[in-house]
């Protein structure tokens, strides 16, 4: 049962992350706080779209916000990317194995070829 949560979480990350205007909020994000114009700015979108945006990545817990006078100030929570990060890392030292691999295989080549 917990899997299932687990999964069912992460699918709805990848899901919401799948969308590109989201990332780039979320990379925009991640240089440092900002305000809805602020992101509608930097990101050349309308203020309608950064704020539908804004409430998917709120819903899915990507963003948190604080209000700030008039203002609401939107920042990244990491904790839904930190589970993501966790289910790649098996990938990732696939990844690392067979590159490498590749590595070592290239230094013969050159090896053999040098001679």
């Amino acid at each position: 049962m917990l899997y299932r949560a687990y999964s069912t979480s992460m699918a709805s990350t990848f899901e919401v992350l799948a969308e590109p205007n989201r990332r780039r909020i979320l990379d925009l994000l991640l240089a440092e706080e900002r305000g809805v114009g602020e992101l509608a700015h930097d990101a050349a979108l309308s203020q309608p779209s950064v704020s539908k945006h804004l409430r998917v990545l709120r819903e899915a817990e990507l963003v948190d916000v604080r209000i700030d006078a008039q203002r609401r100030i939107y920042s990244v929570h990491a904790e839904p990317l930190r589970a993501v990060e966790q289910w790649l890392e098996p990938y990732r030292r696939l990844w690392a194995a067979r590159l490498d691999a590749l590595e070592q295989h290239l230094e013969t080549i050159d090896t053999t070829n040098a001679k």
